[in-house]
């Protein structure tokens, strides 16, 4: 999978698994553009990308706004003359009984998690159809959009829809050679892995809780040109949870 000199933009990269796509598309050679609305976590993974040879342009994002989501685009192509590749990773999670949630506070994990995928896809397609190769998108959902626990509604509607809107767009962008994908992420650690319990891995029928790298692992494969006839679908990364059965004991 060969990343040289491709340009992917990566939202809410300053943490977390947004962090980490953006270290292994560095490390293979691309050219990476960290959006984030948290200035100085976004210019921190710039940064240390910089340090180890890597390029990469912070733009500081609030994927709420569409004039921003544009301003994005723009910066990725004046600096680095095209766009290859499109994480969707940017998400919000809030945990509220359905009798609680605010409108306002619908409206923001709306916003912030599906209408940004649309907006950010959107822009980036109008570069990426230049490419002679078209380009890639990567979506990240969630095993919400499929599973849920109360007080999760908003986001789970949120993960569903980038869910639907993935093979939707994936239909749309077909005739510019643009694929899009999701991948739905179970339990991914993005704090101390020591800190877990036997019985935290354990449950997984991988036998271990996630990490970022398997997300970002899993862009990588999405995004690759030699993989492209993989468009559409949902990928489902979760260590077989969403298959296992569970019964009360």
């Amino acid at each position: 999978m060969d990343f040289l000199n491709k340009t992917v933009i990566i939202t809410g990269a300053g943490n977390g698994i947004g962090k980490e796509i953006a270290f292994h598309y560095a490390e293979k050679g691309a050219k990476v553009v960290v959006a984030d609305i948290d200035a100085t976590a976004g210019a921190q993974t710039a940064a240390r990308i910089k340090e180890n040879g890597g390029k990469a342009l912070f733009v500081q994002t609030d994927v709420r706004l569409e004039v921003d989501i544009v301003r994005l685009m723009e910066a990725a192509c004046n600096t680095y003359g095209r766009i290859d590749i499109l994480i969707n990773n940017v998400g919000k999670f809030v945990s509220k009984s359905p009798y609680d949630l605010a409108a306002e506070e619908w409206n923001d994990i709306i916003n912030t998690n599906l209408r940004s995928v649309f907006l950010c896809s959107r822009e980036a397609a109008k570069y990426m159809r230049n490419n002679t190769e078209g380009g890639s998108i990567v979506n990240i959902a969630s095993t919400r959009a499929i599973m849920s626990e109360p007080g999760s509604e908003a986001y789970a509607a949120s993960k569903g829809g980038i869910v639907a809107l993935t093979h939707a767009l994936a239909a749309s962008l077909s005739q510019d050679g643009i694929t899009v994908n999701a991948i739905s992420p179970g339990w991914i650690e993005t704090g101390d892995y020591t800190k877990l319990r036997q019985i935290d891995h354990e449950q997984h029928l991988s036998r271990r809780v996630g990490k970022p790298s398997d997300i970002a692992c899993t862009c990588l494969y999405l995004t690759a040109r030699e993989n492209n006839f993989v468009t559409g679908i949902n990928l489902v990364v979760d260590g077989g949870m969403t298959r296992k059965m569970i019964y009360v004991e």
